[in-house]
Protein backbone atom coordinates (compact mmCIF):
# COMPACT_ATOMS: atom_id res chain seq x y z
CA UNK A 1 0.00 0.00 0.00
CA UNK A 2 1.43 3.58 -0.97
CA UNK A 3 1.78 6.16 1.83
CA UNK A 4 0.82 9.65 1.59
CA UNK A 5 3.34 11.47 3.89
CA UNK A 6 3.28 15.38 3.86
CA UNK A 7 5.44 17.86 5.80
CA UNK A 8 5.62 21.64 6.22
CA UNK A 9 9.22 23.47 6.02
CA UNK A 10 9.50 26.72 6.33
CA UNK A 11 6.25 28.56 4.37
CA UNK A 12 5.81 25.54 2.07
CA UNK A 13 4.88 22.04 1.88
CA UNK A 14 6.71 18.78 0.44
CA UNK A 15 4.73 15.51 -0.13
CA UNK A 16 5.71 12.00 -1.17
CA UNK A 17 3.97 9.17 -2.17
CA UNK A 18 6.17 5.72 -2.05
CA UNK A 19 5.79 2.39 -0.81
CA UNK A 20 8.98 0.18 0.15
CA UNK A 21 11.49 2.95 -0.42
CA UNK A 22 10.51 3.36 -4.00
CA UNK A 23 8.46 7.05 -4.92
CA UNK A 24 5.59 7.29 -6.83
CA UNK A 25 5.25 10.88 -6.97
CA UNK A 26 6.34 13.91 -5.16
CA UNK A 27 4.93 17.04 -4.84
CA UNK A 28 5.39 20.68 -3.37
CA UNK A 29 2.64 23.83 -2.62
CA UNK A 30 1.68 26.30 -0.25
CA UNK A 31 -1.18 24.29 1.07
CA UNK A 32 -1.25 21.09 2.42
CA UNK A 33 -4.55 20.15 0.70
CA UNK A 34 -2.83 21.37 -2.62
CA UNK A 35 -0.17 18.39 -1.96
CA UNK A 36 -2.86 16.04 -1.47
CA UNK A 37 -4.37 16.50 -4.68
CA UNK A 38 -1.01 16.52 -6.46
CA UNK A 39 0.30 13.15 -5.10
CA UNK A 40 -3.32 11.52 -5.92
CA UNK A 41 -3.20 12.98 -9.29
CA UNK A 42 0.19 11.39 -9.96
CA UNK A 43 -0.60 7.86 -8.50
CA UNK A 44 -2.37 5.25 -10.31
CA UNK A 45 -6.02 4.65 -9.59
CA UNK A 46 -5.73 1.16 -8.96
CA UNK A 47 -3.41 1.39 -6.45
CA UNK A 48 -4.75 1.60 -2.79
CA UNK A 49 -2.95 4.42 -0.31
CA UNK A 50 -3.68 5.96 3.12
CA UNK A 51 -2.02 9.01 4.39
CA UNK A 52 -0.13 8.86 7.22
CA UNK A 53 0.72 11.80 9.70
CA UNK A 54 3.43 9.50 10.98
CA UNK A 55 6.88 9.68 8.66
CA UNK A 56 9.72 6.90 8.42
CA UNK A 57 13.20 7.70 7.65
CA UNK A 58 12.85 6.87 3.91
CA UNK A 59 10.31 9.82 4.09
CA UNK A 60 12.44 12.50 5.88
CA UNK A 61 14.87 12.03 3.20
CA UNK A 62 13.13 12.53 0.28
CA UNK A 63 10.93 15.58 2.27
CA UNK A 64 14.30 17.02 3.21
CA UNK A 65 15.85 16.55 -0.34
CA UNK A 66 12.93 18.35 -1.93
CA UNK A 67 13.35 21.18 0.30
CA UNK A 68 17.15 21.67 -0.61
CA UNK A 69 16.19 21.48 -4.07
CA UNK A 70 13.50 24.58 -3.78
CA UNK A 71 15.75 26.15 -1.85
CA UNK A 72 18.57 25.76 -4.45
CA UNK A 73 21.00 23.59 -3.08
CA UNK A 74 20.54 20.71 -5.70
CA UNK A 75 20.31 16.99 -4.07
CA UNK A 76 23.66 14.62 -4.19
CA UNK A 77 20.88 11.70 -2.92
CA UNK A 78 19.31 9.55 -5.68
CA UNK A 79 16.20 7.72 -4.93
CA UNK A 80 14.66 5.08 -6.87
CA UNK A 81 11.28 6.29 -9.29
CA UNK A 82 8.48 4.48 -10.06
CA UNK A 83 8.97 5.42 -13.86
CA UNK A 84 7.93 2.13 -14.96
CA UNK A 85 4.47 3.47 -14.61
CA UNK A 86 5.70 6.03 -17.54
CA UNK A 87 5.42 5.73 -21.35
CA UNK A 88 9.04 5.13 -22.63
CA UNK A 89 8.79 8.63 -24.01
CA UNK A 90 8.52 10.26 -21.26
CA UNK A 91 10.56 8.16 -19.37
CA UNK A 92 13.53 9.42 -21.98
CA UNK A 93 12.23 13.17 -21.41
CA UNK A 94 12.89 12.78 -17.60
CA UNK A 95 16.19 10.83 -17.96
CA UNK A 96 17.11 13.71 -20.39
CA UNK A 97 16.20 16.54 -17.53
CA UNK A 98 17.27 14.75 -14.87
CA UNK A 99 20.76 14.85 -15.94
CA UNK A 100 20.17 18.98 -16.33
CA UNK A 101 22.67 20.26 -13.32
CA UNK A 102 22.04 23.40 -10.57
CA UNK A 103 22.78 26.00 -12.27
CA UNK A 104 22.30 25.07 -15.73
CA UNK A 105 18.75 24.92 -18.18
CA UNK A 106 17.96 23.18 -21.06
CA UNK A 107 15.50 23.86 -23.52
CA UNK A 108 12.25 21.50 -25.02
CA UNK A 109 13.85 21.95 -28.31
CA UNK A 110 17.52 20.63 -27.08
CA UNK A 111 16.10 17.61 -25.58
CA UNK A 112 13.54 16.78 -28.38
CA UNK A 113 16.67 16.66 -30.44
CA UNK A 114 18.70 15.04 -27.78
CA UNK A 115 15.85 11.90 -27.75
CA UNK A 116 13.60 12.51 -30.70
CA UNK A 117 10.48 13.46 -31.18
CA UNK A 118 9.44 17.44 -30.75
CA UNK A 119 9.55 20.16 -28.28
CA UNK A 120 5.72 20.44 -27.82
CA UNK A 121 6.05 16.15 -27.09
CA UNK A 122 8.96 17.19 -24.19
CA UNK A 123 6.76 19.90 -23.38
CA UNK A 124 3.78 17.55 -22.64
CA UNK A 125 5.93 15.51 -20.75
CA UNK A 126 7.69 17.92 -18.80
CA UNK A 127 3.89 19.07 -17.48
CA UNK A 128 3.12 15.51 -16.48
CA UNK A 129 6.33 14.84 -14.17
CA UNK A 130 5.26 12.88 -11.22
CA UNK A 131 8.36 13.61 -9.46
CA UNK A 132 8.75 17.44 -9.32
CA UNK A 133 12.06 18.45 -8.28
CA UNK A 134 13.98 15.37 -7.77
CA UNK A 135 13.23 15.37 -12.00
CA UNK A 136 14.18 19.24 -12.42
CA UNK A 137 11.58 20.09 -14.60
CA UNK A 138 11.87 23.93 -13.78
CA UNK A 139 15.46 23.20 -15.29
CA UNK A 140 13.86 22.91 -18.79
CA UNK A 141 12.91 26.46 -21.15
CA UNK A 142 11.93 27.60 -24.21
CA UNK A 143 14.41 28.12 -26.81
CA UNK A 144 14.86 32.11 -26.17
CA UNK A 145 15.27 31.52 -23.04
CA UNK A 146 11.87 32.61 -21.87
CA UNK A 147 10.32 30.44 -18.86
CA UNK A 148 8.12 28.22 -20.57
CA UNK A 149 5.32 26.99 -18.78
CA UNK A 150 5.80 25.44 -14.95
CA UNK A 151 2.46 23.79 -13.42
CA UNK A 152 3.58 25.56 -10.22
CA UNK A 153 3.30 28.63 -11.56
CA UNK A 154 6.00 30.41 -13.48
CA UNK A 155 6.74 32.93 -10.42
CA UNK A 156 7.62 29.82 -8.23
CA UNK A 157 9.97 28.61 -11.38
CA UNK A 158 11.65 31.77 -11.59
CA UNK A 159 12.35 31.68 -8.23
CA UNK A 160 13.97 28.02 -7.89
CA UNK A 161 15.70 28.91 -10.69
CA UNK A 162 17.23 32.27 -9.32
CA UNK A 163 18.18 30.51 -5.81
CA UNK A 164 20.16 27.91 -8.36
CA UNK A 165 22.10 30.60 -10.15
CA UNK A 166 25.46 30.19 -9.63
CA UNK A 167 27.80 32.27 -11.72
CA UNK A 168 28.45 30.02 -14.79
CA UNK A 169 29.32 31.36 -18.16
CA UNK A 170 29.62 29.10 -20.77
CA UNK A 171 27.21 26.67 -22.75
CA UNK A 172 28.02 22.42 -22.02
CA UNK A 173 27.09 19.46 -23.58
CA UNK A 174 25.64 16.41 -22.02
CA UNK A 175 25.44 12.82 -23.93
CA UNK A 176 22.25 11.48 -23.41
CA UNK A 177 20.34 8.27 -24.94
CA UNK A 178 23.24 8.79 -27.93
CA UNK A 179 22.28 12.25 -28.76
CA UNK A 180 23.58 15.56 -27.31
CA UNK A 181 22.21 17.59 -24.89
CA UNK A 182 22.37 21.11 -24.71
CA UNK A 183 22.61 22.60 -21.09
CA UNK A 184 23.04 26.77 -20.59
CA UNK A 185 24.30 28.58 -17.73
CA UNK A 186 20.75 29.34 -15.89
CA UNK A 187 21.71 33.08 -15.59
CA UNK A 188 20.83 33.41 -19.55
CA UNK A 189 16.76 32.76 -18.60
CA UNK A 190 17.31 35.11 -15.56
CA UNK A 191 18.90 38.40 -17.80
CA UNK A 192 15.97 38.32 -19.63
CA UNK A 193 13.42 38.85 -17.06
Amino acid sequence: MLALYAKKIENVWFGVAYEREKIFATAFAFEKSQILRSLLKNIPFNIPFQHSEESTEFAEKVIYSLAGIYGGQGCSETFPLAEDLLTCYSQKVLKAASLIPVGYVSSYASIAKAIGGSPRAVGRAMASNPFPLLIPCHRVVASDFSPGGYGGGLHVKLEILKREKRGYTTTKEIKVNGGVLRIFPVEFVLKNL
